[in-house]
């Protein structure tokens, strides 16, 4: 399954690649091109933009909430996704691009050093050239999916 979100649901859009989509996002205003985009790319089209024309062929959800933890839980549902953890942290949560497992002594001068002595397992954009690791925040993470998924 893969996205398009529309300008104002960036949040939604890091949200979506942290469960493992494929989640492009824009700053696209007009419809024609957004539609074709996602018609060319095979994209589920989500905005708030009730305007939004519809167009045979493309699959649009426009979501209704404002806070985050809701519309990642309104697209669940509309959908009927469930976070999968083999899923999770797959891309890029800046570029959208797969993650790739990094040698640790490859990635030295590019973490705290703290991290580096604490972690072992790395994994990084091979785009944007970012490095993640599990730190707390992916157990913050899981913890918010895991509250989501209950409602």
């Amino acid at each position: 399954m893969k996205f398009l979100l529309t300008k104002e649901l960036g949040r939604l859009a890091k949200w979506l690649r942290l469960l493992g989509y494929d989640t492009e996002y824009t700053g696209e205003h007009k419809a024609s091109t957004l539609i074709i985009r996602a018609l060319q790319e095979g994209r589920i089209l989500i905005t708030r933009n009730h305007r939004l024309p519809e167009a045979r062929g493309v699959k649009a959800l426009v979501i209704e909430n404002e806070k985050i933890r809701e519309q990642v839980l309104e697209v669940m549902k509309l959908l009927k996704i469930k976070p999968a953890s083999a899923m999770m942290f797959r891309r890029c949560i800046i570029c959208n691009t797969g993650l790739a497992p990094a040698a640790k002594e490859r990635i030295k001068d590019r973490v705290p050093e703290y991290v580096f002595q604490t972690q072992e397992d790395f994994v990084t954009c091979p785009k944007c050239r970012r490095v993640y690791w599990q730190g707390t925040h992916w157990g913050n993470v899981r913890d918010t999916l895991n509250e989501i998924d209950k409602n």
